[in-house]
């Protein structure tokens, strides 16, 4: 099988937004909480390609169909890789690892001086990858307060950082 990687077009735009859709569920899954992204999270794709920092959408092609795309965003000389989504049965075999390369390759010929990616803290696989591809300077951290004690998202221990433990 072929993998073929292009700039996104607006013929893409239903399979981006099933890609989208997977990808809220996989957000749903790791915390465990079905409300996440709301009713429609597909329709944030929309909202996606409307960033005035969108710079540019590629996605990967198989066999004619899309299974994968990376979106960068650009500021000046800062940038950010929002989102990667690689279709589900297809993970864990080199098609993120192409999308990011070319993202990074690309963000350098723009002259992105830093670049930065914000994965859930849950999403382990996906931090063991970005580590692995160069990805090890911390710069934004978001920090959570649950306001809501009937919460039902169940928050997990066992992240430390400048000697404070924290949850996610």
């Amino acid at each position: 099988m072929t993998l073929t990687v292009r700039q996104y077009a607006p013929s893409d735009l239903e399979a981006c937004r099933d890609l989208w859709r997977e990808l809220t569920q996989r957000h749903r899954d790791i915390y465990d909480d079905q409300i996440i992204g709301g009713d429609n999270p597909h329709l944030a794709f929309d909202d996606h390609l409307e960033k005035p920092d969108r710079a540019d959408t590629w996605v990967a092609e198989q066999d004619g169909q899309v299974v994968a795309f990376v979106s960068l965003l650009a500021d000046g000389d800062e940038g950010e890789i929002d989102p990667i989504v690689v279709r589900s049965d297809l993970r864990s075999q080199g098609i993120g690892t192409r999308l990011l390369r070319l993202t990074i390759d690309e963000a350098r010929r723009r002259g992105v001086r830093s670049l930065s990616i914000r994965p859930v803290a849950r999403n382990v696989e996906a931090i063991a990858l970005y580590h692995e591809i160069g990805f090890r300077t911390l710069g934004h951290i978001d920090m959570f307060m649950v306001l809501d004690a009937d919460s039902d998202r169940d928050w997990k221990p066992g992240i430390e950082l400048h000697g404070r433990d924290y949850r996610y």
